[in-house]
């Protein structure tokens, strides 16, 4: 299950996505630290992933170390994308494309029919990726990045429990080359 969008990326066969786990959080905390100018605190981290069944965070390892990490909630039918970030020195690696597939693979699991997200209407990357997966911006919220007083895109994705649905998260699967 080692694969990802078939983007002019050079692929990361040596990733392992596994659940995000205590030990993890020092790992993730350096990504965060790096790519967001207000990240979560270690104990928000912690909180997510002892919250039981509705939510679900993973991390992407690389020799034993993180290298990306995303987070889901899913109350009822409805799966909300928290977080996908990655060490900016493994961008375009198919990591990101990695977790946000496992997390609408537990979204399906967990009984949604549909995931939303937020992203920066400047995320142009972040936006092509979501837009594969079936993402399209529903609307914007304004001011939603505190600290830079950045708009969000809001984007959802609906019907993921169809056989159509299926079909696309197959075909992106399909183009990330099997790890070694």
């Amino acid at each position: 299950m080692r694969r990802s969008i078939g983007l002019d990326e050079p692929a990361a066969p040596d990733i392992e996505i596994t659940r995000m786990r205590r030990r993890h959080i020092r790992g993730v905390m350096a990504i965060e630290r790096q790519v967001y100018p207000r990240p979560w605190t270690p104990s928000l981290f912690l909180s997510e992933i002892t919250a039981g069944r509705t939510r679900c965070y993973l991390v992407a390892l690389a020799g034993g170390s993180v290298v990306g990490y995303g987070g889901l909630m899913c109350y009822g039918d409805e799966a909300h994308v928290t977080n996908i970030a990655v060490e900016p020195e493994q961008h375009r690696r198919k990591i990101g494309t990695r977790l946000l597939y496992e997390l609408i693979r537990e979204a399906k699991r967990m009984g949604a029919t549909a995931v939303s997200l937020e992203v920066r209407v400047s995320n142009w990357p972040a936006q092509r990726l979501y837009g594969h997966f079936g993402f399209r911006p529903i609307g914007v919220r304004k001011g939603y990045y505190q600290e830079t007083n950045e708009d969000a895109l809001v984007m959802w994705t609906d019907d993921i429990r169809t056989p159509e649905y299926d079909r696309l998260l197959d075909g992106i699967i399909d183009q990330v080359p099997e790890d070694k």
